[in-house]
């Protein structure tokens, strides 16, 4: 869903130094790890969001929410792929973050709200930082919409987490169910109250499926191209080595979107994606890239490889349209050597 950037009140910015004050001093990570995570059903969305502190090896002191079942299941996914994960894959997942920082991480526009309050923070680890991270961005500053998230999260995060220092089972539950499940704290308004109670709920997947209509032309199109009996085309879809900013705007990291002939490795296509805050429009832009990729071609490959679950549900279905064999694999030697020979260009390395 993309936010407009509507700033935080005065009202809303005292709310959350206030609570982040409060959780500094309770210091939930000495007890409770990252992947102790119970859900905050949102009061006026119903939507519910997911709370996890970081920081038990005092590295980096934080509370992150997860935004919604897509938030959840990335972090599990974030989780299970361990060191093997992407070296972005965190900023995949949307969330909202509260850290504790030093005075230099802090940039100007915190400085200033903090000198607008009247606050005074003085060490290592102790200035709240709250940021914003959306699929394809580099963290951000909040919204007015976001306070208010990371107000009701951290508030029940005071709530909750002495609770699991007394008892850490209230976040187990041994029903033997498909899905994740969680413990969620559910809100319910009472004669003009909120009223808050825990309630053990399943959290399906996200349904992440989008449809993108192919138009017939450019099936017809590519149909129409020679079919070459060995051409073996690996497709993939990858972050770029750095990042990219203007002054004053939300920083992206673009993605590549890279075609190779595994027959002799020469690349076939390339482009660099910029990603959209809405998911929809996002798959259809990637979407856009790889249909118009396939068109340059003027040649129809026997078999595509793919990487990613984005372009094995892009072209799934096109494919048997097309004739084409497709498998999605994470051997694409050919874009392996390809991506080697272009980070290096970069100095050898992704960073």
């Amino acid at each position: 869903m993309q936010t407009k950037f509507k700033q935080p009140t005065t009202a809303e910015w005292k709310r959350l130094y206030e609570l982040a004050g409060k959780l500094k001093e309770l210091a939930p990570w000495q007890w409770m790890d990252e992947t102790e995570i119970f859900g905050v059903e949102n009061p006026d969305t119903k939507e519910i969001d997911f709370v996890s502190p970081m920081g038990m090896l005092g590295e980096h002191l934080s509370v992150g929410v997860y935004l919604g079942a897509e938030g959840l299941y990335g972090f599990w996914d974030f989780q299970e792929a361990g060191l093997e994960a992407e070296p972005f894959a965190l900023f995949e997942i949307p969330q909202l973050q509260v850290s504790f920082e030093d005075r230099e991480r802090l940039e100007k526009q915190d400085r200033d709200v903090i000198k607008k309050l009247g606050l005074k923070f003085r060490g290592a680890q102790n200035y709240p930082l709250f940021r914003s991270i959306r699929p394809g961005f580099m963290p951000w500053f909040i919204t007015s919409e976001e306070a208010r998230v990371l107000i009701c999260a951290i508030e029940q995060t005071l709530e909750v987490a002495p609770r699991v220092r007394e008892n850490p089972n209230i976040l187990i539950d041994e029903s033997d169910t498909e899905n994740e499940v969680c413990l969620v704290r559910v809100a319910e308004k009472k004669n003009g109250k909120i009223i808050w109670r825990d309630e053990m709920r399943e959290i399906p997947p996200p349904e992440k499926e989008f449809i993108i209509k192919i138009p017939q032309a450019l099936v017809d199109e590519l149909k129409a191209f020679p079919q070459v009996k060995n051409f073996v085309l690996e497709i993939d879809l990858f972050y770029a080595p750095t990042p990219v900013g203007e002054k004053g705007k939300r920083p992206y990291i673009p993605k590549m979107l890279m075609l190779a002939d595994g027959r002799n490795g020469m690349i076939a296509g390339f482009q660099l994606i910029q990603p959209k805050e809405d998911a929809l429009e996002n798959y259809t832009e990637i979407g856009r890239h790889v249909f118009g990729s396939l068109q340059k071609l003027n040649a129809r490959p026997h078999e595509i490889r793919v990487g990613s679950d984005v372009l094995f549900d892009l072209l799934k279905g096109l494919n048997q349209q097309l004739n084409i064999k497709l498998r999605q694999t994470e051997d694409l030697r050919a874009i392996e050597a390809a991506k080697q020979g272009l980070f290096g260009f970069f100095g050898g390395s992704l960073f």
